[in-house]
């Protein structure tokens, strides 16, 4: 099929590759402009951007899809579908309407659970035993559009945003290969609203531990914002992995110190922290990240 394709991210870069592998055309590439990033700063491409450039396809950046102007490109790809996974611009119903078969979007849940921004790191935080792939024909509400095909797959204890975030990007660009042969004669199943809800999109605040609040619920906390904060005399730590254990004491209180962990109360049971970084430091073992930060039994974060 002759195609267009949305994106900027790597869970987006993972599909197009796919799709060239497939034998796709693809007649333009839409992302984000460049934006700055490390520690000059400077701007980077998008992943999306990389892979087309290497393959030699035309990308346009446009900042908002608003004008006619920056449609255009759009209307002169004449596309049977234009395929979106995370490209980070509303599309108007004008572009929706551009391609012959619409546009179709790789969401990266189990639709009509968590419609929205971050649907990876909020079914981790939610405990959720499931999630997956909905290829969705898109309209014009935020991810509201007829369900075109779904693809589950189960969130494992150890999972964390990034590892799930993997799994998706290969399930996604498998079941958008898979769809597109048989689009053309594909019936969408509408969604049940009633039973939707909507991944908020990620805040300072999410990363932030309160040690009154019950292990299981910090372990989901840290694999699915790692890295997560603390504090220890005043000064800030990361905490990038952690398990939840049985052991209790006073919220937010070093239990033991260890080699291979720092096991800490909380509101009900405890964590034992493996992983941890200094400001300006590297992510680091517990045992290695205690030998240049001594913490004690006894001591608290805050």
């Amino acid at each position: 099929m002759k195609l267009i394709f949305a994106g900027t991210p790597e869970f987006a870069a993972a599909a197009l590759k796919a799709l060239i592998a497939a034998g796709h055309e693809i007649a333009l590439v839409l992302t984000q402009p460049d934006r700055p990033a490390g520690r000059g700063m400077k701007l980077k491409a998008s992943p999306v951007k990389e892979v087309a450039l290497a393959r030699g396809l035309s990308v346009v950046q446009p900042e908002n899809l608003k004008t006619e102007d920056a449609r255009q490109p759009i209307l002169d790809a004449a596309a049977d579908v234009m395929v979106v996974a995370a490209y980070g611009l509303i599309l108007p119903e004008a572009v929706l309407a551009m391609p012959r078969l619409g546009c179709v979007n790789i969401h990266a849940s189990l639709l009509p659970r968590w419609r929205g921004a971050a649907p990876i790191h909020r079914a981790i935080e939610a405990g959720d035993r499931e999630t997956g792939i909905t290829l969705m024909q898109m309209d014009r509400g935020l991810d509201t559009g007829a369900m075109l095909a779904r693809a589950a797959l189960p969130i494992l204890d150890t999972d964390t945003s990034a590892s799930l975030h993997d799994k998706l990007a290969a399930l996604g660009a498998d079941e958008i290969v898979a769809l597109l042969p048989r689009l053309e004669h594909c019936v969408g199943e509408n969604q049940d609203d009633a039973r939707a809800s909507y991944a908020k999109k990620i805040v300072k605040d999410d990363a932030r531990l309160d040690w009154t609040r019950p292990a299981g619920e910090l372990d989901r906390q840290i694999r699915a914002f790692a890295p997560t904060h603390a504090l220890h005399a005043g000064e800030p730590i990361k905490i990038w992995r952690a398990r939840p254990t049985a052991k209790n004491g006073e919220p937010g209180t070093i239990l033991e110190v260890s080699r291979n962990g720092l096991l800490v109360a909380c509101g009900s049971g405890a964590l034992d922290i493996t992983e941890m970084q200094k400001p300006g430091g590297k992510r680091l073992p517990v045992s290695a990240f205690l030998a240049g930060t001594p913490l004690k039994a006894g001591e608290h974060l805050e």
